[in-house]
């Protein structure tokens, strides 16, 4: 492990946590753009993290695919609740949970803040929307009413830019037309 990948760590970790931030303002959640992947700097998740750093992926998967797991990812996925995976149960009919909205909307501001990040110059509005439907939709499994709600968004992002998709009135809108609320889902079940 280098000395010098604690730094370059700390360094991208915080430039990812900026971005939400300030993404989380546009949307109207600042408190879960602050508090946003602060796990990231227990032991568990950040020493495998140092250790696995390259700065152009993800040290999750390169540890994945040393080691066949990560301790950091099954630690991160359990304690944060912006994560789709922190809302399956497979022990239950359905398998996923619809995403409450602050935590869905906290979901969308990380995944464009990790393009952001990972690929810098080369992201453009395009971005998130290829990387979700090619690869991340593929790979995971996520309530029917969230993944809408995310291509919605991902496609509004495509068409209209950051600046007009990420208000707190259309971001709300968008979780409204394709979440059903909980208490409503709830209800319509007994």
């Amino acid at each position: 492990m280098k000395i010098s990948n604690i730094f370059k760590h700390i360094k991208l970790v915080m430039k990812h946590k900026w971005v939400v931030f300030k993404l989380c303002i546009k949307v109207g959640e600042p408190w879960r753009g602050f508090m946003h992947d602060w796990s990231k700097f227990s032991p568990t998740e950040f020493i495998e993290s140092v250790k696995y750093y390259n700065g152009h992926r993800s040290p999750i998967s390169l540890c994945k695919e040393d080691v066949g797991y990560s301790k950091a990812w099954l630690h991160h996925k359990g304690r944060n609740k912006h994560h789709h995976q922190y809302w399956i149960d497979l022990t239950i009919p359905e398998k996923t949970i619809i995403i409450p909205y602050k935590y869905a909307v906290e979901m969308v501001c990380d995944e464009l803040a990790a393009g952001m990040v990972y690929n810098g110059d080369k992201w453009n509005q395009n971005t998130q929307l290829e990387y979700y439907l090619n690869k991340e939709r593929q790979q995971n499994l996520i309530h029917p009413q969230t993944d809408k709600f995310l291509i919605a968004t991902f496609t509004e992002i495509s068409k209209n830019g950051l600046d007009k998709t990420l208000t707190k009135d259309n971001i709300k809108k968008l979780y409204e037309k394709y979440c059903v609320k909980m208490e409503e889902l709830d209800e319509n079940q007994v």
